[in-house]
């Protein structure tokens, strides 16, 4: 793909899943990748795996709800390869104790909404805040924010979730509007179900079924699925979209 060999990317939330095929994607690509994770050793593994077939990573521990750490993560990107041209927000607290409690209006605590936008939300804010100067300094640079298929049709569960991730595709919009004139791309994408290691660990094949039965496809999705829109959406072979959100799901939305 143009405009990715020998750029710098931050992924932010690269120790796994979608994040982590994307950032072995990007270095496939020649790009230089720093893999940001507030769970460091799933960061070094993705860093290991990218090193072994070639590549160059490097591994920061991060956490996206605290901007002197979304700071440093760039900081530190910046010191070791001298610049950054794009940025994938891919990060989420998807854990038991805070998306395990995330049900309707009526049962969610406002501790859970508090942890939910603050990470899956303004987490986003900060690393763009971050970023987003460095873009414009040297011309230009893409953005791409990871929201989710629950943000087009909703869910009677994981309010506070879906929330967050509709106020994403917002966030990506007003960047495009804002910034595009000055070379900044921001797009998002809109995963269906991917059988990352979260969803691989909850094994509840109910509602893997579900999803399938709703597909125009054979198959549920794969970290590489999304791994290879992301970049793509950060290479320069798409330079003229902007301001986009792509539901990648196996046609599980047919939409315009």
């Amino acid at each position: 793909m143009r405009g990715l060999r020998e750029k710098t990317f931050i992924v932010a939330g690269g120790a796994t899943g979608i994040g982590a095929a994307t950032a072995e994607r990007l270095a496939s690509e020649k790009a230089y990748v720093a893999v940001g994770d507030i769970n460091l050793a799933g960061a070094e593994a993705t860093v290991q795996r990218i090193a072994k077939a070639g590549g160059r990573a490097i591994a920061v521990e991060f956490d996206l709800s605290d901007d002197t750490s979304v700071r440093g993560l760039v900081d530190r990107t910046i010191a070791e390869f001298g610049a950054v041209h794009g940025l994938h927000n891919v990060g989420a607290d998807l854990s038991a104790g805070n998306l395990g409690r995330d049900g309707t209006l009526l049962e969610t605590g406002m501790d859970v909404w508090r942890r939910t936008l603050d990470v899956n939300l303004l987490g986003y804010v900060r690393t763009t805040r971050a970023v987003l100067p460095h873009l414009l300094e040297q011309g230009g640079g893409s953005i791409v924010n990871t929201s989710s298929g629950t943000s087009l049709g909703g869910d009677p569960s994981r309010v506070a979730y879906g929330v967050s991730k509709a106020a994403i595709n917002q966030l990506t919009r007003h960047i495009a509007i804002n910034w595009g004139k000055d070379g900044i791309r921001s797009n998002g994408v809109m995963p269906g179900l991917v059988m990352g290691e979260t969803v691989k660990s909850q094994n509840d094949l109910a509602m893997q079924e579900a999803f399938l039965a709703a597909a125009r496809t054979t198959r549920l999705g794969e970290p590489r699925d999304l791994g290879a829109v992301v970049a793509f959406l950060l290479s320069d072979e798409a330079e003229w979209i902007n301001g986009q959100m792509w539901f990648i799901g196996g046609g599980a939305h047919l939409r315009q």
